[in-house]
This record gives C-alpha cells, sequence and structure tokens, in this order.
C-alpha cells in the first residue's frame, strides 16, 4: 500500500511549491493569479490531507524502519513536523479565510508567516516520505483501530 502516501506526499509537494509561485507573484504584482495560485495550493493541501487522513484511518501509520541509531532523530524530527504541519494548517485556514473576507490588511500581516511555515511543512514532509518509504524499509503498519482496541 505504498500508492497512498505517495499520492499524499505528491499534494503536499505540490502544495509547497504552489505557495512559494504564489509568493513571487504577490512579490511581483500580480494579485490575482497570487490568489489562483494559493488557492489552489489550499486545494492540493486538502487533498493531501483528506488522503492522508483516509490512509492513516483504514491502512495504518507506518513506523519508522530504519537502523535503532537513527529511531531518535527521525523521532525529534517527526514532533518538529508535526508542530510545524499544525501550526501552518491553523496559520493557512487562518490566512486564507482573511483573504477571502477580503482583510488584505491583516491577510498581508500574516500571510508571510503563514506561507514559510506551510512550505517548510510541506518539505520537511516529503523529507519525512524519503526516511519512510525511500531510504529505509518502511516498519510496521498498523491501523488506528487495532491500536486503540486490539483487533
Amino acid at each position: 500500500m505504498l500508492l497512498l502516501p505517495a499520492i499524499s506526499t505528491f499534494f503536499i509537494a505540490l502544495s509547497g511549491t504552489l505557495v512559494a509561485i504564489g509568493w513571487v507573484l504577490i512579490v511581483k504584482g500580480h494579485p490575482q493569479r497570487h490568489r489562483q495560485v494559493m488557492l489552489a495550493a489550499a486545494i492540493s493541501a486538502l487533498l493531501f490531507f483528506i488522503i492522508y487522513l483516509t490512509r492513516t484511518i483504514l491502512v495504518g501509520n507506518t513506523s519508522f524502519g530504519g537502523p535503532e541509531n537513527v529511531e531518535q532523530y527521525y523521532t525529534i524530527y517527526m514532533i518538529f513536523h508535526i508542530i510545524l504541519a499544525t501550526t501552518g494548517a491553523i496559520f493557512g485556514i487562518v490566512t486564507l479565510r482573511l483573504a477571502l473576507k477580503r482583510k488584505i490588511a491583516k491577510h498581508r500581516k500574516i500571510g508571510p508567516i503563514t506561507s514559510v511555515i506551510w512550505f517548510f511543512s510541506a518539505v520537511t514532509g516529503v523529507i519525512v516520505y524519503f526516511l519512510l518509504y525511500i531510504i529505509y524499509e518502511p516498519g510496521e503498519t498498523t491501523n488506528v483501530f487495532r491500536a486503540i482496541f486490539g483487533f
């Protein structure tokens, strides 16, 4: 079931790329194109989240399968990534909402912060994919129901 992680990683990488493009567009004075690209970035991030959540619930999470001496660093990295991703999602929702409600002054204040968090969350997410599925053999995958209820 390695296809779903690859697809979800594609969408988060696309989202991060679109965020970077959107930033360049607004800096160059193209607000309409910026809006279109950032909405596409948000849709891409939402598709990532839907695939990730569905996979996590139905198939499960894959544990780190690399060497034990690397696992502690991976765990620290994952904590950083989770905090970044959660913060990025919250900031992203707030920033998009401000833009859609045309509260541009507030949007301009937090937009750059959101973009940086969002971009680095995407980058660290792609690195997680590489660590879990490319660089090392995947570890055990356990779905939520099995982990909680034992079946």
